[in-house]
């Protein structure tokens, strides 16, 4: 099948079973959802959403955050994984923030990626949800369904399938796309037992022949 038939036929069934597809992570501030983001690395967005409830409830300012005793943070943190890196993350952000940028978060991709815990997938997450700046951000779930729907090689690294996802949807789609490819990885196709049944994607995708 043509790459632009398949992308035509993932783009029109994805608007049908997702059509409102969005970012679960809970916030309400800028900074809240940077370290959010930062927070989310190898967890479930479910486990940060209880963490940054008691997080920001207890620490209400990045003054707060940024003046925060390391062993507080880390214990709030802790369920998550990774916590001695990202509690120190926390403080040392909340930190820059407050210093370097006017306790703002910054727009700029280079400056977003010069904070501790922040990646170019942070970076790209903050850009789509705070800025409404294009970008493709990917996950182990847009990793996921790309491979198996054929948009990318098995062996394609994450750059490698942002670059390809990019080239093959339209710009102003990407930002859609990303929440859509998500959703459909997180509830529908899993990475252990996917939803294969009545899935229009089976006739090309590859766990699908595998079933």
């Amino acid at each position: 099948m043509e790459i632009e038939l398949k992308a035509k036929l993932i783009e029109e069934y994805l608007d049908e079973i997702l059509p409102n597809a969005s970012c679960e992570l809970n916030y309400t501030t800028d900074y809240s959802f940077l370290i959010a983001v930062m927070l989310s690395a190898q967890t479930t967005d479910k486990k940060v959403n209880n963490v940054t409830k008691i997080l920001f409830d207890k620490y209400k300012s990045l003054d707060e955050l940024a003046n925060a005793k390391y062993e507080d943070i880390y214990n709030i943190v802790k369920p998550l994984g990774l916590a001695k890196n990202k509690a120190n993350n926390v403080i040392q952000i909340a930190s820059i923030l407050i210093e370097k940028y006017n306790s703002a978060v910054p727009v700029n991709k280079i400056d977003l990626m010069s904070l501790p815990g922040v990646g170019n997938k942070t970076a790209n997450v903050v850009h789509c949800e705070l800025f409404k700046i294009p970008e493709f951000p990917v996950d182990t779930h847009v990793e996921r369904i790309a491979k198996r729907l054929g948009l990318v090689n098995e062996s394609a690294s994450v750059k490698q399938v942002e670059e390809e996802l990019k080239h093959i949807f339209k710009k102003e789609h990407w930002i859609k796309l990303h929440h859509q490819f998500i959703h459909f990885g997180r509830y529908y196709c899993k990475a252990i037992s996917p939803k294969c049944d009545n899935c229009k994607f089976a006739s090309f995708c590859k766990k699908a022949f595998k079933s």
